[in-house]
Parts: C-alpha cells; structure tokens; sequence
C-alpha cells in the first residue's frame, strides 16, 4: 500500500525537522525550514494551482495559516500545535485536520502577544481576502 500525501508530509517534517512541508501525489512538492506564515506564502506563489489537492505538514497552524490553506485547495492538514480558531477554520473550509497540540491562540515569537497574522485575519473569513492581507503584511515585514 502506498502512503498517503499526509503521512509523506507528516514524515519529512519530523525527520528533517523543517517548518512547512506540502506533498501531493506521493511526492514532496515544496518544503522549508523558515518559521511563520512566510512559508506558506512563498509556497502558494512558487506552486500556484499546483497546490489544488495537496497535503500539507506545517509546524504551526493558526486562524492564518488554515485560510491560506484553504485558499490554496489543500485537502488534508497535519499540525505540531494548531490553534483553535485554526482547527475550526479548517473544519468550516472542510479541510480534513490533525494535530498533535491544541492551543486557544498563537503567539507573537516573544510569547507576550498574540501572532500579529493571527490578529489580522482575526474577524476575516474570506480565503482570498485574507491571502491578500497576510501577503501584504509578510511583504511589509520582509517575510516573503
């Protein structure tokens, strides 16, 4: 039996112990160790459509970054710690979800406030509105 793209995603990011991991058809089709949404985000813009039906293995899954896989048509989301906005978002998006720590919010990289890309997105539903605030926020702090 051949493994699933979640268990290939899952699999790689354990064992290279990167940040972002996405695999479809039996392949890892982008990978990354660079922390935050900046991942993602370069992610969608290099892969494009390609992403439509993919699996994704990400450190962190937040409100943030459960849109902008909704957005990309991922299918099937594995996360270290996910949030609970980001697990409902996923569920709402009918975007299948694991995870292995659930968290209330994300935190800043100081851990004294809530992420600044969670804030953003906080009272936003639309994928392709928030994909456009979260691009703009990570251009501004020279993410992506």
């Amino acid at each position: 039996m051949q493994p699933n793209d979640l268990s290939i995603a899952k699999e790689e990011l354990k064992q290279k112990n990167l940040a972002l991991v996405i695999a479809k058809k039996g392949e890892v089709i982008f990978e990354t160790s660079s922390h935050g949404i900046g991942g993602l985000l370069k992610a969608i813009e290099e892969l494009d459509q390609e992403m439509n039906g993919s699996s994704v293995a990400d450190k962190i899954v937040g409100k943030a970054a459960a849109l902008l896989c909704i957005h990309a048509g991922v299918i099937t989301v594995f996360a270290v710690t996910a949030s609970e906005k980001g697990i409902q978002t996923l569920k709402d998006g009918n975007v299948s979800c694991q995870f292995e720590n659930r968290v209330p919010h994300i935190l800043n990289l100081k851990r004294s406030d809530m992420c600044p890309f969670e804030k953003l997105v906080s009272d936003v539903s639309n994928p392709k509105e928030a994909y456009g605030k979260l691009r703009s926020l990570a251009a501004e702090k020279r993410l992506i």
